[in-house]
This record gives C-alpha cells, structure tokens and sequence, in this order.
C-alpha cells in the first residue's frame, strides 16, 4: 500500500501520489507506463485540409505553415522503461516516527544541490526537519535548490534525511524521498533562440496560429528550417525524454497524416525553474537521456517526422508534469527584440551564443 505524500503533508494536492494510466500523451511509442500526477493532454488541431498520406506535404487548397498535428490519444508516450514505480517510495506500512539522531554536516561534494521530484504537484518546505509545523514555502517540480546541508529528521516510509535547502525565496527543509541530487545549476532565468549562434529563420507558426497552435500548444512555435539544421538547447537543462525511433526509409520519416501521430522524434529537456522545453519532429536526436545539456548545445537535427507537413522544428516551453508532451506556456527568448515573442512570418536571429 502507498502512502499519499497529501497525507504526510509533503506536497500539496491530494493527488500528488497519483500515477498516470499507462497511455497518453502526444509524440510516443507505445509501451511505456508512466507514473507521474500531472496532466498529459494533447497538443494540435488537426487540419482537414492536410493529406493522410504516409509521406511527403501533398495537401489538398491553400498550403498552411508547417506543422504539426495532435497525435492519437489512445497511444502512449516515450519510449519503453521496464518495471517502473510511482513517484515517492514505497510505504513500509509503518506510522511516519521521529528520529533521535538529528546529526548534520554541510553538503556532501556530489549533492551540492537537489532537484525537486513531485510531477504534477509542488513540495512543502518546512521550517524543520518533519511535518509537525506549517510549511514555510513551496517548490515547483524540477525546481533546482542549493543544499545547505543534510539532516536526518522524521522517518517517512524509512527514511529519515532531510535536505536543508536555500534559493531566494525560501528557506527550510525538505524530505530526502521526494528530491533527488544533482550537479545542475538553479536556472538562470532567459530562454533563447533553438539556433545556433547566428542562424536566421522565419517563424512559419507563431503562439496562437490559426493552423494548429490552440489549446495545449498555444505557446508552441514552428521554425521553417532545412532538413539537418542543428537545434540548440534554449536554456540548461537535463534531457528527461528522448525519441528517435523514426529512421529513414520508415513511412513517417518525411511526414505524414494521423497514422504517423506518434512517430516523431523528439528531444525534452527539463529545466532548473520545474519547466520543460520540446523539439519535435527531428530527423535526429543527438543527445542521451539523463544528460545535461548546456545552453546553446544541440540536442538534434530538424526533421518532418510524423504526423507533420514539411521539414521544420516545433518548440515549445511546457509546465513540468513529468511527460514529453504538457501544457504549453509563455516563452520569451532573451535575442528577440520587443516583447520577446516572435509573430508568425517574424525572421529572427539567433543570439544564443554561450
């Protein structure tokens, strides 16, 4: 039996232990069971004026952007994992108990920081090493926090280390089961362009594009590119999923209709601030799950895979529910001028220049 992280008091919603059913999502492979609380939603419209067939962008009246669609929501997302298990741990079947031991040191050398593991939900910071007192804060999933120390504290399913952690805007502790350790930098705070350093494109679909960019991918923006062009990562971060099942000569590898939904490859990468950046229908991913990725580094090569129109990139910032494909949010890249947010047929220049 699970103990509910809502009912120890470490996170907020009383969901927060809750796994995903096993298949949703948009840009998957079937077969992976995922465990995260957050949602999974789905991303673009299709268009009835896109072709169905398996290749090339034959379309039938006025050519739109190119794009992309939603994929199948009976599909799932990512690629195989093996046995998995629910964010959290396992209970013990016990009552959370208090330590005697409140020993501590300073921040061991390969924890100097932690990154915050509640998809879907946020952790409680406390002003002490158990639940006892009111939080004092919160952290958004995939938040990254320095370690001011390690403490053992209350026991909770067996386990009794507590991070004592800082940013800016909050000081406490929190459980040792629901953050893991990292060498990450906290996020700086700018997102640029997905170019390398002085590459110019024009934005074939900006936010809100009256092609398929509403509801989940309202944020979304599609870069017209060549087949190859390098993509580069728009901040730091980690790669938490990549796909690049779709090789040459595969039906889907040069586009397609509906039938290629989940047969683009993609790279996600999950970023200090618990958001999350994707780059889809690559020809090529370049980079290992697990890895970190500076910014200005390529993550793939642009592509058409999938359910897609024509060779281009589709990027989007996406709220860190813990899967590929997430609500879309607001991206201002630190190299465009004016509000940040290129408009539809905009030509930018890549000022990622690490």
């Amino acid at each position: 039996m699970r103990v509910r992280s809502a009912i120890l008091g470490l996170c907020v919603s009383a969901g927060c232990y809750t796994s995903v059913p096993e298949e949703g999502g948009e840009f998957g492979t079937p077969g992976l069971a995922t465990e995260y609380g957050g949602s999974t939603g789905f991303g673009e419209s299709s268009d009835e004026g896109e072709s169905s067939g398996a290749t090339g962008m034959m379309m039938s009246g006025p050519t739109p952007p190119m794009t992309t669609a939603d994929p199948d929501p009976s599909t799932s997302i990512g690629e195989e994992t093996g046995g998995s298990t629910s964010v959290g741990e396992a209970s013990t079947g016990g009552e959370a108990t208090t330590s005697d031991d409140t020993t501590s040191g300073g921040p061991p050398a390969d924890c100097p920081r932690v990154r915050v593991l509640t998809p879907g939900d946020v952790l409680n910071v406390r002003p002490e090493p158990s639940t006892a007192m009111e939080p004092v804060g919160t952290l958004a999933n995939g938040t990254i926090v320095d370690v001011v120390e390690v403490v053992q504290g209350e026991v909770l399913e067996g386990n009794g280390t507590w991070y004592h952690v800082a940013n800016d805007s909050v000081m406490g502790f929190v459980w040792g089961g629901l953050v893991e350790c990292t060498l990450d930098e906290p996020f700086a705070g700018e997102f640029f362009l997905p170019l390398e350093c002085g590459k110019q494109a024009t934005i074939s679909q900006g936010n809100n594009g009256d092609f398929s960019h509403q509801g989940n991918s309202f944020y979304a923006f599609d870069f017209s590119l060549g087949l190859g062009t390098p993509m580069v990562a728009v901040a730091d971060g980690t790669v938490m999923a990549v796909y690049g099942g779709t090789m040459p000569g595969d039906p889907c590898y040069d586009g397609g209709g509906q039938e290629c939904s989940n047969a683009a490859n993609y790279v996600v990468l999950l970023h200090g601030d618990g958001t999350q950046s994707i780059y889809a229908h690559l020809s090529e991913p370049k980079v290992a799950q697990d890895q970190f990725v500076g910014r200005g580094t390529v993550v793939g090569l642009s592509g058409s895979t999938g359910w897609s129109t024509g060779p281009h990139a589709h990027v989007a910032r996406e709220e860190g529910c813990g899967n590929p494909w997430c609500q879309s949010i607001e991206m201002k890249f630190a190299d465009v001028g004016g509000d940040g947010i290129p408009d539809t047929n905009e030509v930018v220049v890549s000022g990622n220049c690490p």
